[in-house]
Formats: C-alpha cells, structure tokens, sequence
C-alpha cells in the first residue's frame, strides 16, 4: 500500500460538513461494495469529535487510478477538492481504521427481541431495567441503509499507532479491524 488520494471537503454556506462527509462517504461504500475486491482502505486524518474534513484512500497506485476511472465522486466534485494519487511520505506507524457498533437504544433492542421470539415480554422488562444504554464518544458518520432505507451512525475508530504493518483486506467501507493503513503526516490538506 504505497499510494494514497485525498479529498477535502470545502466550506459550503448550505451544507453542513458532517452532511457532506455523509454523502462522500455513501459515495465511497458504494464504489467500494461494487469492486468486491477489498484492496482500498480508509482514513480520516483530520479525525477528532467528528471524521473532519478529510477523507483519505489508501491503495496500491494502479488500484486508486482504477477506481477513479469509475467516476464514483459524481456529483460531488463542486463540494470537494480531489487530490492528485500520491506516494506515501514517511511514515509514522501503521494503524486500523475500523467499525465500532454500539448497541444505543435496548428499547428498540428489545422490542425486536420480543418480536423475533428470542424474549418474552417479561424477560424483555427484566433487562430493559438492568441494563443501560451505552453511548459512544466516537466520531461517526450518519449514513442511510440501501437496503432497509434505515438511518444508522457508523461509528469510526483509528486504532493505535502500530511499529508494523498488517496485511489482510478491507469491507466495502474500507475498514478493517486487522488490516492496517500507513499513518502519517501530509502536507497541508487544502
């Protein structure tokens, strides 16, 4: 993995930047899902409270160009500036970027417990009082299900900095909880 492209979201007066890294991100996953290959990687290095500003994509040179043969950002290119395919500087370590899924609502979790069978009513009651919601500090990104129409948060943790790299491949977000990406410093993003 000795290539990366990034593409930094800009200002916009009707878009907040959450909304925008949303739609990026859609984006992405659906270009992604449609390679099947598992061969890109994602990172946001501006990451904080929230994803930031920048989203970065982490490949072999021919892979990234690849993709972007797909036009998989139309629509997008008024919102963003698309980076040039670059080589990795040095790096700093190595680092997952993976999904985190937090279970936020035991109401709505045992509403469907009691109407799959698993619990009854009773025992549902039971462990709507023993347990508590869990909330996460995270930053996410709201994204909308293809294929239940459903809005959930897709939760993103950068793991630990890493002295070695970890091969393996990525899921149709580009994350991976095993497989590493190249962490390090660019230059300024925009």
């Amino acid at each position: 993995m000795e290539s990366y492209q990034d593409i930094c979201l800009l200002a916009d007066p009707e878009f907040k930047e959450q909304t925008l890294m949303s739609a990026l991100f859609m984006k992405v996953h659906l270009a992604l899902s449609a390679r099947k290959k598992g061969d890109i990687g994602v990172s946001f290095p501006e990451h904080a409270k929230t994803p930031g500003a920048v989203l970065r994509l982490h490949g072999h040179q021919e892979t990234l160009v690849e993709l972007n043969t797909t036009q998989w950002l139309a629509g997008l290119h008024d919102y963003c500036i698309v980076k040039p395919i670059a080589a990795v500087p040095d790096v700093v370590g190595w680092r997952t970027v993976s999904r985190v899924q937090v279970k936020s609502s035991i109401e709505r979790l045992m509403r469907r417990s009691v109407s799959k069978g698993w619990l009854t009513e009773a025992q549902a009651a039971q462990q709507r009082r023993e347990r508590q919601n869990q909330h996460c500090d995270l930053p996410f990104i709201q994204l909308k299900s293809h294929s239940t129409g459903q809005h959930f948060k897709l939760f993103i943790c950068h793991g630990d900095i890493q002295k070695n790299p970890t091969a393996g491949t990525f899921n149709s977000y580009g994350l991976s909880t095993v497989t590493t990406i190249p962490w390090f410093k660019a230059d300024a993003y925009r």
